[in-house]
């Protein structure tokens, strides 16, 4: 287990990352309040606060987080405030987002498109989910 910097949105504690290892492969969805590190294989969708995809993972599903780092493979659309793909990811599907960052050497195949919510958790006026 690996903690990050304190999260004022969670009373100021460090926030816990669950890692999935280089060796597994996980088939089914995850969802998480924190934040998930994904260094192995996911087939299904993924939903937390804070997403990576390292570098040598592979992703078959739906991505929908605060904040999203891709440095790995991923295949299936993306909705986050902030989202940032790294160079030599290979990215298809469509990213629904408010800030988006392509490194050079990154490849992604499909539509960009700015939303003020694109993580669709506000509705009915601004009222959280």
């Amino acid at each position: 287990m690996f903690t990050r910097k304190p999260d004022a949105a969670v009373g100021g504690g460090p926030v816990v990352v669950s890692i999935i290892g280089p060796d597994l492969v996980v088939t089914g969805n995850l969802e998480t309040t924190g934040d998930l590190q994904v260094d192995g294989g996911v087939e299904g969708d993924i939903s937390a606060a804070r997403i990576v995809i390292g570098e040598h993972a592979r992703v078959i599903g739906d991505l929908v987080a605060n904040e999203i780092v891709i440095g790995g493979n991923v295949r299936g659309s993306i909705r986050g405030n902030t989202v940032t793909f790294q160079g030599g990811c290979h990215v298809e599907g469509d990213v629904l987002h408010r800030k988006l960052t392509i490194e050079q050497g990154a490849y992604f195949e499909g539509r960009s498109r700015r939303s003020e919510d694109p993580t669709g958790r506000y509705r009915n006026g601004g009222a959280p989910r």
